[in-house]
């Protein structure tokens, strides 16, 4: 299996997942969208994550690079790849699949808890979660509007709308599960100027919590498995 991510800062990798890939013997590539790398071709990936940043995704005249990544989205999404979109990733998904984003009602920048909805318990990608996860959050922007045929899964009490369904193989989360001490420090420092005081704002010790780190990182495993299993036994057929 073929992993290919998309990375839009220097200091905001795939962290755990990368992990998990080297665990089970995936191929990983990416490409550094902040160096304006060529993008691989359709056929070179299996899997395709698109990662988080300090961006908007209407940014296209600072960021140009943003209007090719978002054909590419559309186009891996079009030809049934399974897509996983961190954050600015699942923003980013949101936009090309006829969705909304805007600035949520919160800054949420910290450890909070998910609150997910019926149909993520009974979800067999979701079900192991508890009810009310503590998960990490980085963020001004929300997919604030989903087009009808992506399911809502979870949401938290800063933000209405934290991931998404969208036909069984795109998923959109806000928050971020596959985030590493490492990760938290360099957004503490690259970022420092998004941490202004809010009911959903937390310290920098407050952030780095590593007990729900390696909690969170445990889940993207055990999602990520079940990711794995599903399209092995589709192989199989």
């Amino acid at each position: 299996m073929r992993l290919h991510y998309l990375q839009h800062v220097p200091f905001e990798n795939p962290g755990s997942i990368l992990r998990w890939a080297n665990l089970n013997s995936v191929e990983v590539t990416k490409t550094l969208m902040f160096q304006d790398e060529d993008l691989p071709e359709h056929d070179d990936y299996d899997w395709l994550v698109v990662m988080g940043g300090p961006m908007n995704i209407y940014d296209h005249e600072n960021y140009p690079w943003l209007v090719k990544e978002k054909s590419f989205i559309k186009t891996a999404i079009d030809s049934s790849k399974l897509v996983i979109g961190l954050c600015l990733g699942g923003q980013l998904i949101t936009d090309v699949i006829g969705g909304e984003v805007t600035k949520n009602s919160h800054l949420e920048i910290g450890w909070f808890p998910l609150h997910l909805k019926t149909n993520a318990k009974s979800s067999p990608f979701f079900s192991f979660l508890p009810d009310q996860p503590t998960v990490f959050h980085w963020h001004g922007d929300t997919f604030n509007k989903l087009p009808e045929n992506a399911e809502l899964i979870a949401k938290s009490d800063a933000c209405e709308n934290q991931a998404f369904v969208y036909n069984d193989r795109v998923f959109g989360f806000q928050f971020h599960l596959e985030t590493t001490e490492q990760i938290i420090d360099d957004l503490v420092v690259n970022c420092a100027d998004e941490m202004v005081p809010g009911p959903y704002v937390q310290s920098k010790n407050e952030l780095l919590n590593n007990e729900n780190i390696k909690q969170t990182n445990e889940w993207m495993d055990t999602f990520l498995n079940k990711l794995f299993d599903r399209e092995n036994r589709c192989d199989d057929i």
